[in-house]
C-alpha cells in the first residue's frame, strides 16, 4: 500500500511518496504506476494535461513500478492503522553532529530509494520508498543499532 499524490501528466501516471511542488498544477517525481484509471475515482483536480489527487493505493511493487490492484481511497476518507513505533517512544542517544553527518550520506547511499530524513530525539529517521528490512540492516551494520530508523513509504497490507 502507498499513500501519496497520484499525478497523471498526459497519460503518464506516477505515485508521489515524497515532496510535491506547490505549483499549479503541482509537480513531483514518483513511482511509475500501471493499472491506474480515473474512472469512478473522486477527489481529483485537472489543469491542462495534468490530473492529480491524494489517495491510498493498494497494489504490488516490483522495485520499479507500482501496479494498482484495488480501487484507490481518497486520503480524506482513509483511516490508516497506526504504525508501531520501532523505538517504543524512547529517545536515542546519538549527538546531533553525528546524525547530521549521517544524514548527508543518506541520499547517495540510498539512491532512488531515498525520500527524506530528519534527526529527531537522538536518532536519524530516514524515509525510503520500500524497505523489506534490507535498508534497516545495512544502516545498523554501517552506523550501529538504534541510530538510524528506516521507514518504508510502501507498506505490506493484510487481508
Amino acid at each position: 500500500m502507498g499513500v501519496g499524490t497520484v499525478m497523471d501528466v498526459g497519460g503518464s501516471v506516477e505515485l508521489c511518496l515524497g515532496p510535491v511542488a506547490e505549483s499549479y498544477p503541482p509537480q513531483c517525481s514518483g513511482l511509475p504506476v500501471q493499472g491506474w484509471t480515473w474512472e469512478g475515482v473522486e477527489g481529483s483536480e485537472t489543469s491542462a494535461d495534468t490530473t492529480w489527487g491524494a489517495y491510498a493505493v493498494q497494489g504490488t511493487y516490483d522495485g520499479e513500478t507500482f501496479t494498482v490492484t484495488q480501487p484507490p481511497v481518497m486520503l480524506a476518507l482513509y483511516d490508516p492503522m497506526m504504525i508501531e513505533d520501532p523505538t517504543g517512544g524512547e529517545p536515542g542517544s546519538t549527538d546531533e553532529a553525528t546524525l547530521l553527518r549521517i544524514q548527508e550520506e543518506m541520499p547517495a547511499a540510498l539512491g532512488d530509494a531515498y525520500l527524506s530524513s530528519s534527526p529527531q530525539d537522538g536518532r536519524l529517521w530516514v524515509d525510503v520508498v520500500w524497505d523489506d528490512g534490507t535498508w534497516q540492516q545495512a544502516a545498523d551494520d554501517d552506523y550501529g543499532t538504534d541510530i538510524v530508523v528506516i521507514r518504508s513509504a510502501l507498506r505490506e497490507t493484510t487481508g
